[in-house]
């Protein structure tokens, strides 16, 4: 159970990376960079998601004075899948002009972002690398998601003005509440999913004493 709560929770935060992507109001530093990269570059936004996450997980490494966690790759991997085929199915079906439209589809792309990352990383299997630099930076630092995920995202944002990612309002926005939001849900995905593991795991035991 605790596996198909990791993959929802990645198709669900692809989901809202790529109507961040698709409002052209900006997307999060790290998103930004993404698709600058695939711009000027070449290859698929997924692609270089993929890419990256082999540089961090060296990094990660290098930080936790441990091995790399490979783990963490089969995570990246899914979620590069996850966004161009996100991208791919939205991409008729959603074209925001309007600015209230761009709104509301960024809101939306950034609300579900939180929702995903909190979902997923509850499960502890193999975060995606840019978010176990977020709880390696927590750890080490003694501080909070909100200003781990902050100090990442500025980070990206100065990566993302070199490649001329999609840098906009909507950044802004994700930097100042992107750590502020992931906080928010964080304890309330907990919750829930520990509820449905434990009745899930009761279950699983009357079944085997029965």
């Amino acid at each position: 159970m605790k596996y198909v709560f990791y993959v929802i929770g990645i198709f669900i935060l692809t989901l809202g990376i790529s109507l961040t992507i698709r409002s052209n109001l900006g997307t999060s530093p790290f998103d930004a960079l993404l698709v600058g990269l695939s711009k000027n570059i070449g290859l698929t936004v997924g692609s270089w998601e993929i890419i990256l996450a082999i540089i961090l997980i060296g990094c990660n490494s290098i930080l936790t004075k441990q091995r790399p966690e490979f783990l963490g790759f089969i995570t990246a991997f899914i979620t590069g899948i996850g966004i161009d085929m996100w991208l791919f199915l939205l991409h008729n079906e959603l074209t925001p002009v309007a600015l209230y439209s761009q709104v509301v589809c960024f809101g939306v792309g950034l609300v579900v972002i939180g929702l995903g990352t909190a979902t997923y990383l509850h499960t502890n299997f193999a975060p995606i690398p840019v978010d176990r630099l977020t709880l390696i930076i927590k750890e080490l630092t003694k501080r909070s998601i909100f200003f781990a995920r902050t100090t990442i995202y500025i980070l990206f944002l100065v990566l993302a003005l070199i490649v001329k990612g999609p840098i906009g309002f909507g950044t802004i926005i994700t930097v100042c509440f992107g750590g502020f939001i992931l906080h928010f849900f964080m304890p309330i995905t907990g919750r829930i999913l520990d509820n449905i593991l434990h009745r899930s795991t009761q279950s699983q035991n009357e079944e085997l004493k029965s």
